[in-house]
């Protein structure tokens, strides 16, 4: 681990950060969640009398990441200039994958893991009619490219296991 946290002050006071003097530079972030469905849910999906639950998350999850400086306390608002998400079924549930770029003076990770959080509790709250013990599971960083701590990329040594 390096250098100290930048979120605190002298005192130990929570603070937002000044990124005034940072000059601007193009950033991308993409982030990974989990939400364990069981079979016999994930063959109801094209029934879901709410709707299509994956087209209304990946929507979800872009209007999050738009939003999230006002979820995250210390989040600066970015002008993001691309948010996607995907969504793929798979044995076990569905697997989303989250990102975002910008050009700007601070990183674009927290909108990456703030969308895919938020389409996960949207495959939640389309599906929990159907099941209430789905289970929100595996948010992370995948990777992270530009700004002044460089790029970033999860060590994956095996795909990500489903907790049963």
């Amino acid at each position: 681990m390096k250098g100290k946290l930048s979120h605190y002050d002298d005192k130990g006071e929570a603070r937002m950060v000044d990124v005034s003097a940072k000059g601007a530079t193009q950033r991308s972030a993409t982030a990974h969640a989990f939400v364990k469905i069981r079979p016999a849910v994930l063959a109801k999906l094209p029934e879901n009398p709410k709707g299509d639950p994956l087209a209304v998350a990946r929507i979800a999850g872009i209007m999050a990441a738009k939003r999230t400086a006002e979820w995250i306390p210390m989040c600066h608002p970015l002008p993001l200039s691309h948010v996607d998400v995907e969504l793929r079924v798979e044995k076990g549930g569905i697997r989303i994958t989250a990102s975002a770029a910008t050009v700007g003076p601070t990183g674009v990770e927290m909108e990456a893991l703030t969308a895919a959080s938020a389409a996960a509790l949207t495959v939640y709250d389309m599906t929990k009619a159907l099941d209430k013990s789905i289970e929100i599971q595996d948010i992370y960083l995948l990777e992270k490219t530009g700004g002044k701590s460089g790029d970033y990329r999860r060590a994956v040594v095996s795909k990500p296991q489903t907790r049963r």
